[in-house]
């Protein structure tokens, strides 16, 4: 013990070390200064990573020799050189400069309020936690604690509190050699019934689920070896919803981290071996993939079939063909002869379950397991039921019930709850067969339905391959007419060249079979280039058909584009497409039909708007965010849609929002990120500056026209609507964002006990951000997306937005000539700038 302190005071000595746990207000620290916690434990100071010369400032374990550092200050903005220094301000914060010379901070403490006390110190405690108090009355005035970096130490809390407004959660390391603010989160998300998750961007990644009453309810791992050295105190109360991690064993080192691929991983630090152990970890399985057996579908590792996935009592897939080649993302569907609300239905209770997404579902906690089954029961939109804390003491409390789609259900070996469907009489019969006999029947059945399927299956994939290559060689021979094209070629990206590949082509028998023969009553909109049909399959399925106009001039090469696009994207927030036909003169797409139409008519209707409160709003806007995100970053190639408008989003049954009509967009590859064209296309009020005037379009063309979207979405309003004060919206919202009240402008007809006007402001303010005049001011959508997860006082000011009083604009035409004043969608077109919306494809 006397060599370790020897060691450590000439270590000191080498370090320049502050030796002690503290830095007085008159003192600085320069890089090369440590402070050490009492008991030695965690140090406070200066540090590089690996080879690298960048410098941060932070807390570390002192006595581990593998560099572990559990927080840092200036992640995001690291020095060059070790000239920098942490010293006090005038104001009481603790701040790092890049030099002994400069005046603007590095990083600093950011306290709300000028300390004054003369006594004030910044102290490293012995839990890792650097504090700002007054040293005489212990008042504290900011801590380290509650703004964690990518690591949880015992005693810190994660979690808000509404008293300080303060939402304290982990954001991964960029990499392991860089500590800047990496891609994924872990959080308390407090809609609904609290649960935690790891979100990558906004995108849940994984879920932790809900508080049991002894650990989060998806991580099974949590109470391996019992509750005597590990203890976690959740809190869900008025003032705050908080988790705290606690370790009885004081000599135990141990942390919670979320790292740089996603996984949220509890290590413990194994001296004699000098490493760190893997207490446990998730994800470690498919099934532990956020929604990975879509919506209404639970996922089963414990199954001895070797698909995972399975449709909920009394729900079957929606795309049978796409489930059958393990595609889930279609989800299940209520089965079509399922009674809705009656005598005859109950629940079918499935064991061992951590149950669907929380955030959606509705909560009683003074009611009885019993006294919720009977509430379900009485109303008709609930579709199941579960404890809300079903491992609380003196048993289960509480009650959940969910009242629409079910997202992310999985069953474990051994743990999990018991969890409640509703469903009719058959389907419980069904699920609640009894005895050897009969589960072995099922068993053959099962088996049987396999072979049967996969038979069927090989014969049909034959058939269609022979008739494909017939009918490929047939127009292979004949000459194509004018403007017809192969459909071999066009349907090819340019890195596919060395393969081919098909969309399903559907008959034109079957098209006109499906919308009768187009008949009127079955005319959904008029789009750009052609009419919009639903039509119903012979399976029943229903579709939705895009019929390129015979008339349009350049409807063809719109027709290709589109074809191109939405055959290789898969995402949530993207409108399906289900295959095409090119027959004869004809030459439709074939969608998924999506019964809620599009978002204009929710948004700009005051019936269908009041049926939106903020949670939906806000889960739209969001939807609508992934999808961006995705043509612009997370699809194969880099995709500019060119049209955003609420006309071009629809809503599913369950209103998630579908990105659609892509016959404008265009293909980036590598790391393009511009182009310019002659041929300005899009719709007046939505499209960006530089674009309608100038025809420059970038992935900042489309944040534009997402900013407007949201002011849209969430004052109910077109941004046509306002012409006296303001020529548009954004330029109304504008005027009164400067004056300080921006508030007038949310929608009336939203709830106002039921919204955050913090959270709707913020979303102004992003509102704002996007439509900024000049491109360069714009975020990305990276940007956007992790704006939404952040504080709004860390957001830039605003600058004038495009298009507003006092500003004009022309838009060029083909010929470049003329132009003409651009104001809002009243103006004319002068190039290929739609002003028709298409409704309920």
């Amino acid at each position: 013990m006397k060599l370790v302190f020897v060691f450590l005071f000439f270590f000191c000595l080498l370090q320049s070390c502050v030796c002690d746990d503290t830095i007085m207000r008159t003192q600085s620290m320069r890089d090369g200064d440590v402070i050490l916690s009492e008991g030695k434990r965690f140090a406070f100071g200066f540090f590089s990573l690996g080879v690298s010369k960048l410098r941060y400032v932070g807390i570390w374990y002192a006595q581990i020799s593998d560099q572990t550092v559990v927080w840092v200050a200036n992640r995001d903005r690291p020095m060059n050189d070790t000239s920098g220094v942490i010293r006090f301000s005038s104001r009481g914060d603790l701040c790092i400069y890049a030099s002994i010379n400069t005046t603007e901070p590095l990083w600093s403490t950011n306290v709300s309020d000028s300390i004054l006390e003369p006594t004030l110190v910044a102290r490293l405690s012995t839990l890792g936690n650097l504090v700002l108090l007054d040293s005489v009355t212990g008042r504290g005035f900011w801590e380290s604690f509650d703004h964690p970096t990518d690591s949880s130490l015992p005693s810190m809390r994660l979690g808000f509190t509404r008293k300080d407004g303060l939402d304290r959660f982990l954001t991964s390391w960029k990499s392991s050699a860089d500590p800047s603010s990496g891609t994924f989160t872990y959080r308390i998300n407090r809609t609904g019934f609290p649960q935690m998750i790891v979100y990558k961007g906004l995108i849940p990644w994984w879920r932790a689920g809900t508080w049991t009453g002894l650990k989060w309810s998806g991580v099974p791992g949590m109470a391996r070896g019992g509750s005597s050295i590990f203890h976690s105190s959740f809190v869900n109360n008025q003032d705050e919803v908080s988790i705290t991690n606690l370790v009885t064993d004081a000599s135990v080192i141990t942390r919670m981290m979320v790292n740089e691929t996603g996984n949220l991983q509890r290590l413990t630090w194994a001296a004699t071996e000098k490493r760190w152990n893997l207490y446990w970890s998730v994800p470690k399985e498919e099934c532990d993939n956020y929604a990975h057996c879509g919506l209404n579908g639970y996922c089963d590792p414990t199954s001895s079939a070797s698909f995972v996935c399975t449709c909920l009592p009394g729900f079957e897939p929606k795309m049978p063909r796409d489930w059958l080649l393990r595609d889930t993302s279609g989800g299940c569907t209520k089965k079509n002869n399922a009674s809705l609300c009656g005598e005859k239905e109950g629940f079918v209770k499935l064991r061992r379950v951590k149950i669907p997404d929380t955030s959606v579902a509705s909560v009683d906690m003074n009611i009885t397991l019993k006294e919720c089954e009977h509430r379900c029961l009485r109303n008709c939109s609930c579709v199941a039921y579960a404890s809300a804390y079903y491992e609380g003491v003196g048993g289960a409390i509480g009650c959940l019930t969910w009242h629409g789609g079910m997202l992310d259900a999985r069953i474990y070996m051994n743990s999990g709850q018991d969890f409640y469907i509703r469903t009719d009489r058959e389907e419980i019969e069904r699920w609640n067969k009894n005895g050897s006999a009969g589960k072995k029947r099922v068993i053959i059945i099962v088996i049987s339905l396999i072979i049967a399927v996969t038979l069927v299956a090989v014969i049909s994939f034959c058939f269609v391959r022979k008739r494909r290559e017939s009918n490929r060689q047939r127009r292979s021979s004949t000459t194509l007419a004018p403007g017809s094209f192969d459909i071999k070629d066009p349907f090819r990206f340019e890195e596919d060249q060395g393969r081919e590949w098909e969309l399903p082509l559907f008959e034109l028998n079957t098209i006109t079979t499906a919308t009768n023969n187009f008949a009127f009553r079955n005319k959904l909109g008029e789009g750009g280039f052609g009419p919009v049909y639903k039509g119903v399959l012979e399976n029943g399925m229903e579709i939705a058909v895009k019929r390129l106009s015979k008339n349009s001039g350049q409807g063809m090469e719109e027709f290709k584009n589109e074809v191109k696009l939405i055959s290789k994207l898969q995402h949530r927030n993207l409108v399906r497409m289900l295959g095409c036909c090119v027959e004869s003169e004809e030459k439709m797409l074939i969608y998924e039909y999506l019964p809620n139409k599009s978002l204009d008519y929710f948004i700009f209707h005051e019936e269908q708007r009041a049926e939106l409160d903020w949670p939906k709003r806000m889960e739209i806007i969001c939807g609508i965010a992934r999808g961006i995100l995705y043509l612009h970053q997370d699809s194969r190639l880099r995709i500019i849609h060119r049209d955003l408008k609420a006309s071009n989003v629809l809503l599913d049954n369950e209103m998630i929002p579908k990105i659609a009509d892509f016959g404008m967009a265009r293909i980036f590859g590598g790391n393009q990120i511009r182009g310019s064209t002659n041929r300005v296309v899009g719709t007046y009020g939505y499209m960006s500056p530089e674009y309608a005037m100038e025809g420059h379009f970038s992935v900042k063309s489309d944040v534009y026209s997402f900013g407007v979207l949201i002011l849209e979405i969430i004052t109910g309003k077109k941004n046509s609507a306002f012409h006296k004060e303001s020529l548009n919206l954004v330029g109304h919202i504008w005027d009164l964002w400067n004056k300080g009240v921006a508030t007038k402008v949310i929608d009336k007809l939203m709830n106002q006990d039921i919204h955050d006007e913090s959270e709707v402001m913020k979303c102004v303010h992003i509102g704002l951000l996007c439509v900024q005049e000049n491109a360069s001011d714009r975020p990305d959508m990276p940007s956007v997306v992790s704006m939404f997860g952040h504080n709004a006082n860390d957001f830039p000011p605003p600058k004038h937005p495009a298009f507003t009083s006092g500003r004009k604009a022309h838009v060029k035409n083909d010929d470049s000539t003329s132009g003409a004043c651009f104001s809002g969608e009243n103006s004319t077109s002068v190039n290929d700038i739609t002003l028709t919306d298409v409704h309920g494809r």
